[in-house]
Parts: C-alpha cells; structure tokens; sequence
C-alpha cells in the first residue's frame, strides 16, 4: 500500500478521533458541575473558572496554531497537543482541590486550540473538494454522535463511579489516539515557517482570550460588573490593535488577507451568525426540558438527541447535490429552516410533549446537517495550499466566536426576558422570547448566505483541494 494511500485513511482516522475527544469533553463537563460543587463544598458560582478557563486559553493558542504547524509539522504538532490534552485530562480527574482542576482545565484549552485546526488543516491538505465532501457524509457521524451521547454518558458516569470519571475516560481514547498517529500518521508539510510574529501573536492571543472570558462570563456575572466591561474592552482594543498590526506586517500570524477573497469571507460570516441560533437552540432545549418543563437530565439528554440523526439525514442528500448547485442554496435553504424550526419551540409550553420537542430537534438537525459541512468546504475552494493551515486557523477562531457568542445570547434573552427573582427561574415567556430572537438571527444568516457567490460547489477541479489558485506574490503577501 503506498503512503498516500495509507495516509488517505490515517488522516480521517486520526480528525475523527481528535474531533471527537474535544466534543464530548466540551459537552460533557457541565454535567459534573454539581457533583464537584459538593465534592468540594462549593457554591455553583464558584464553579465558574472551570467552565471559562477552557474556550479562554482555547482562544489563546488558536492563532498561533497555523504556524507551528508550518514550523513544526502536522504529524509532530498533533501528536504533541493530543499527548498533552490527554495528560491534562488525567490530572483534571486526579485535581484535589479546585485550583489543581482549574489549571488542568486550563492546559486542555491550550491543547484543544491546537487539535481542531491542525486536524481540519490535514484533512485538507490530504483531499480534493469533490473527495471531501463525500467524506464528510461518514465523519459528521462522529461529529454528531458525541455532543449527543456526552450528557447521557456523564450521567452514567457520575452516576455509577464519581464526577471524576468525567475526565479520566478522555485517557483511553487519548492514549489509543497518540498511539495510531505515532505509528502510522506521516508527517505534512508544504513549505518551510516564516519568521514568528511574535507582537501579533501576543496581541491575537491576549484579545481572543480577554473577548472570549468576557462573553462567557457575562451571563453569568452580569453584562454590567466592571471586570466583565473591562475585558470586553480590553479585549476589543487589542484586537483592533492586533488588525492593523496583522495588515501591515508581510508574515502576520493571521493571515488576514485571506478575508479579501468573497467566499472564504463570506462563508465565514454566514459561519458566525448562523452558530448563534443552531448552538444557541442546543444550548437552550436541556434547560428549558428541565427549567420550564420540570423535566430530568435523563430526559433532557435522551429528548435532544435526535438532533443528530437529522443531521446524518440530511449529509447524505447533501454530500449527493453539492457538485450539482454549488453551497449557496443549500446553506441559504438550510438557515431558513433554522428559522422555522425555532418559530416551532418559540410555540412550546409546559403541555408540549417529550416526542413533539424530539420531533422538533430531528427538524433542527435536518436543518442543521445542510450548513456545518457546506460552509467548511466551500470556505477552501478558493484557498492556495499555502495557506490552508491559515484559513483553518481562521476557521476555528470564526466557529469558535460563534459557539461561545450561543449561551451568551441566550442568557441574555432569558434574563431580560424576567424579572426579579424570576432572573433565576426564567418563566416560559422567556424562553419563548429567546427562540424569537434566535429565528430572527437565522433568518438574517440565511438571507445573506443566499447572496454567496454561485458556482464553487461544480467548477472545483477534482486534483486537490488548492489549485485554483497559486501562492500569492509579494505584494498580495502583505496583510
């Protein structure tokens, strides 16, 4: 079997693997909330550091992830950062106080902001488009199956051993990951790292995670406190700061030119407001099962978790059309029924049905399912191979804006949406209110989307996933 062909089936395995590790760990964790609350005698406020820590240093190393895997290589830099997540999740299972816990949070994060470009930057390194999008039909499986099994299997976790089983069960599969890749992941490398922009990554890096602790940490907080304002601003000001330093350097550690082209700027756009809702309504179905339902944990998870079989229904029609109508009317359609469906919940109350909101879900992943993949690829077809390990770096930062603004958003809504002493039990009128909003912020996605370029998705030519553009000159370098 020749290398390439070897490593055509070492790369899916080894994005399958990564991606699903970091999906469960992320959906998992709050599951154990409570229980590390009374195991170490701790008001649930308190808990707060372990659940923002995570995406804050996540944000930290994102930027500086398509570098080292320029300088480093993919099979070096994956095998490094997936050692070290599943080190930093035996030491979270092993924390004897919530110090120790919240470091160990906080390596994960910086391992995590590694694992997901440098995985989505192999994959497109390995395949053209036209094979991406057929592979994409099988990894959404794995995608799809972990946010949807995480809460159940935190449950049976913390049910029949302890909280700390929550992270600990990240070894085996970590371990069994590092090993496969050691053994058969070659490594990938098209050209040599330019000199580190040192001043942009430390500017990247400091407003990316000051941004994101303010958007996770407002909710709970209070939008008003003088820490979360300060780093709101904070982290605007280095950003704006990191823009005009990024636009004026030729080797920036982001590569923000890339935005220059429509499609990847556009796709991109249309990837940070359509998270809001799509993440948004998975965020908001547990809570409002359990909240205004009156609902279990078990009912909850087991209610939701149709959502990803719509998602797998839909990836097959998709992966099947794509090179027929390019990405335009499949995302636009997909993001208009976003917007129907969370009119559907904004109509629930306390009399709607556990298979009714399960019917719901299935038609929110049906939605769903024609958006995640299509925006992905259609975002690489105009991207030189050079800069691919770049546009995954801007990728994740893009996908992870939009993830972390979903809770924020509707925290919000169902905090303005009471009042008093109802701000801790929000009524069923707030949660009606947020799937408004939510449906609102869809349908603005999905009217945009409609206006991307036509045509990429059956003009692509089927011997790589960038040559339809060569690596840009020294003037097109600069920013």
């Amino acid at each position: 079997m020749s290398t390439r062909l070897g490593q055509r089936r070492v790369v899916p395995i080894m994005a399958v693997l990564t991606t699903f590790i970091c999906i469960v760990d992320g959906a998992i964790t709050t599951v154990a909330l409570p229980s590390i609350a009374r195991q170490f005698d701790l008001t649930p406020a308190a808990l707060t550091g372990v659940v923002v820590v995570y995406p804050v240093c996540l944000g930290m190393m994102i930027p500086a992830s398509a570098w080292l895997v320029e300088r480093h290589g993919g099979r070096r830099l994956m095998l490094l950062s997936l050692s070290a997540f599943t080190a930093a999740s035996g030491l979270c299972g092993a924390a004897p106080n919530l110090t120790a816990l919240v470091g160990a949070r906080a390596l994960q994060g910086l391992a995590a902001g590694l694992l997901m470009p440098t995985s989505q930057a192999l994959l497109f390194r390995t395949f053209s488009q036209t094979e991406q999008v057929r592979l994409s039909r099988l990894m959404v499986i794995p995608q799809q199956i972990a946010p949807a099994i995480a809460p159940l299997l935190g449950g049976l976790l913390i049910t029949g051993l302890s909280w700390r089983w929550v992270f600990y069960v990240n070894v085996p599969f970590g371990a069994a990951a590092v090993l496969f890749g050691a053994l058969f992941l070659a490594e990938h490398r098209d050209h040599a790292a330019g000199r580190l922009d040192l001043p942009g990554l430390l500017l990247c890096g400091a407003g990316t995670a000051a941004l994101m602790y303010g958007v996770c940490a407002g909710p709970d907080l209070g939008w008003t406190r003088p820490q979360v304002l300060g780093t709101l601003a904070a982290g605007a000001v280095l950003l704006a700061v990191a823009v005009r330093h990024q636009l004026r350097t030729p080797e920036p550690i982001l590569r923000l030119r890339l935005f220059r082209d429509r499609l990847f700027r556009d796709t991109n756009l249309v990837s940070l407001v359509g998270y809001v809702p799509m993440m948004g309504a998975m965020f908001l179905g547990p809570i409002f099962i359990q909240e205004a339902r009156g609902g279990t944990a078990l009912e909850s998870g087991s209610t939701t978790f149709t959502e990803a079989f719509g998602v797998l229904v839909t990836m097959q029609v998709v992966g099947a059309v794509y090179h027929r109508i390019g990405p335009r009317p499949i995302i636009g359609t997909g993001l208009l029924g976003v917007a129907g469906v969370m009119l559907l919940f904004a109509t629930a109350d306390a009399d709607t049905g556990l298979w009714a909101f399960r019917g719901y879900m299935f038609l929110l992943g049906l939605a769903m399912g024609a958006v995640f993949i299509p925006t992905t690829i259609a975002s690489f077809s105009t991207i030189a191979r050079a800069d691919v390990a770049h546009a995954a770096t801007l990728n994740t930062v893009v996908r992870q804006t939009g993830s972390a603004l979903a809770p924020a958003v509707v925290t919000s809504v169902l905090v303005l949406g009471a009042s008093g002493s109802q701000r801790a039990h929000p009524p069923l009128a707030a949660y009606q209110l947020s799937y408004s909003v939510l449906a609102a912020v869809a349908l603005v996605a999905a009217l945009f989307a409609l206006t991307l370029p036509a045509g990429p998705g059956t003009t692509r030519p089927a011997d790589g996933p960038t040559t339809a553009r060569t690596r840009p000159g020294p003037r097109q370098q600069v920013g």
